[in-house]
């Protein structure tokens, strides 16, 4: 990839950084600015976008719970926003094709392919917006992705049977690829902790990927198929987190490409707005779907939210038609456009979701059902006087301490169900709740509490919760893990006591051999 290409992805995702937005909006800028401007190898970007892709699928698949999908909140909902979205979508793509002669088409049947490309939503999108947000681990984030991944393979099922070669019965033998496990998680085992997990990641999901492949099928399937087959490991969290920074790296290439399908009319310009004004239907129709399903109105707002947006898997699926010369060009010009539209309008409406529901809460509680999902019962604290939110490596190890040596009742709170009930087999005292989450705050009266200890997975969620604590009117102890000086210092000036986790650990060590000397 050209420098230059490079040097305009930096300058214009820092621009939407330093307004307070993510930076992917800027690289949708730049892709069209480059195609513009005819810079760059769109095949070397296509490359990097689909090994960004591969990688992306992987590390969903490192996580996926299977047990999600099978869900009716997954699946159901998956299965029914189609349903709905599809015919309306048809009505409009037959409307714009018979007033625009540019996008006229050629039978009904090509308008039926286009609202099925358009009925997804993105996972690019999706997850990246979770990990900026710290929220992966979270029920709206685990049903959203659950939803994307039956999306995806819905999309897969398509391009294999209108593939001009589908698969053969030796794809059959991709039925024994579980027997890899073993071999896979030996290997990851005896790879250390350095760039050899890297490198094996990397190798694992690429021949998965090649595997399906070289058998007709989608190899975005097989990336996903190889991150469950190591997932639910002691090594795939590790695994999961050595992908992380190269696979944020190489989606970059998957927004710049997306400018590339080419620069629109003024008649596509106006059907792609058209078509972005559409997705405004998605939030609304999820969340009924939703609450309907028995969630609660945050989680159905927020997985809404999460799912207000097209799909790149959309774009493959046009793509393929329009080789097949089932579509024109121009609709696939036009689709890309409406993609990025669609981007630009999720990105300040999920950057504020949260400030959305907190305004929109009291109407929305009208249309929850009673009856509700075990794991979204308000949590329960009781009297305990210390809370300790998020039960990571840092927060575990406060919980033990506090146990031993601390002056009142502690509890600990968690986000992950899994976990929570991993942690009260274990004995802990320990609650299923998002420590970013209102109701929870006002449920379970946080703000008498003595000391809450607060180690979530990144600084913008535990600011968040800082935030909430402050505007509950809480004065009393708030203790924040921090990593670098610059959230060191945004902490401090909030009040907060702040352990700096890098600055700090040294400190932590001596006094940890200190007290094993003098036992």
């Amino acid at each position: 990839m050209e420098p230059l290409i490079i040097l305009v992805a930096f300058l214009s995702g820092l621009l939407f950084r330093r307004f307070g937005y993510p930076s992917l909006p800027g690289y949708l800028i730049a892709g069209f600015a480059c195609h513009a401007m005819n810079i760059g190898d769109l095949q070397l970007i296509k490359a990097v976008a689909d090994v960004g892709i591969l990688l992306l699928l992987f590390t969903i698949g490192i996580k996926l719970n299977l047990k999600e999908l099978v869900s009716p909140q997954v699946w159901g909902v998956a299965s029914l926003q189609i349903l709905i979205a599809v015919p309306l979508t048809v009505v409009v793509i037959v409307a714009a094709g018979m007033l625009f002669p540019v996008l006229a088409l050629n039978d009904i049947s090509s308008a039926w392919i286009l609202a099925f490309a358009l009925s997804f939503s993105s996972t690019v999108f999706a997850v990246k917006m979770f990990e900026d947000r710290g929220e992966t681990i979270s029920l709206h984030a685990n049903l959203t992705i659950g939803i994307l991944v039956i999306q995806d393979i819905l999309a897969v099922l398509y391009l294999a049977f209108t593939s001009d070669t589908p698969p053969g019965v030796s794809a059959l033998a991709l039925l024994l690829l579980p027997l890899l496990r073993p071999i896979g998680l030996y290997l990851l085992r005896h790879a250390g902790h350095g760039e050899l997990v890297l490198l094996f990641g990397i190798a694992f999901a690429l021949g998965i990927a090649q595997m399906f492949e070289s058998l007709h099928l989608k190899a975005g399937l097989g990336a996903l198929v190889a991150g469950v087959i190591l997932g639910q490991s002691d090594r795939s969290k590790e695994l999961y987190s050595s992908l992380t920074g190269i696979k944020d790296l190489l989606l970059i290439g998957f927004f710049l490409q997306i400018g590339f399908y080419g620069l629109p009319s003024k008649e596509m310009i106006f059907v792609a707005l058209v078509l972005s004004l559409l997705i405004f239907i998605r939030p609304a129709l999820y969340y009924l779907l939703f609450v309907a399903f028995k969630l609660r109105a945050r989680t159905a707002l927020l997985a809404g939210f999460a799912l207000f947006n097209y799909s790149e898997f959309g774009l493959i699926v046009a793509a393929i038609a329009t080789e097949q010369g089932r579509l024109s060009s121009e609709w696939l010009t036009t689709l890309a456009l409406a993609v990025s539209i669609s981007f630009f309008l999720a990105t300040p409406l999920n950057a504020n979701v949260h400030k959305i529901y907190h305004r929109l809460r009291k109407h929305l509680y009208k249309l929850e059902r009673q009856d509700r999902l075990p794991r979204e019962a308000p949590a329960e604290l009781g009297n305990a006087e210390i809370v300790v939110l998020g039960m990571g490596r840092i927060g575990t190890g406060a919980y033990d301490y506090f146990l031993e040596t601390g002056p009142g009742k502690v509890i600990c709170v968690e986000e992950s169900f899994d976990k929570v009930i991993d942690l009260q087999n274990d004995g802990l005292n320990c609650v299923h709740a998002d420590a970013t989450d209102h109701d929870f705050w006002a449920h379970a009266d946080l703000s008498s509490r003595h000391l809450i200890l607060v180690s979530l997975s990144n600084h913008a969620e535990n600011l968040t919760v800082v935030r909430l604590a402050k505007s509950f009117g809480f004065d009393n102890n708030l203790a924040v893990v921090a990593r670098y000086p610059d959230e060191q210092a945004e902490l401090e000036k909030l009040g907060c006591i702040v352990f700096n986790l890098y600055a700090e650990a040294g400190y932590g060590f001596a006094e940890h051999v200190e007290k094993h000397l003098f036992e």
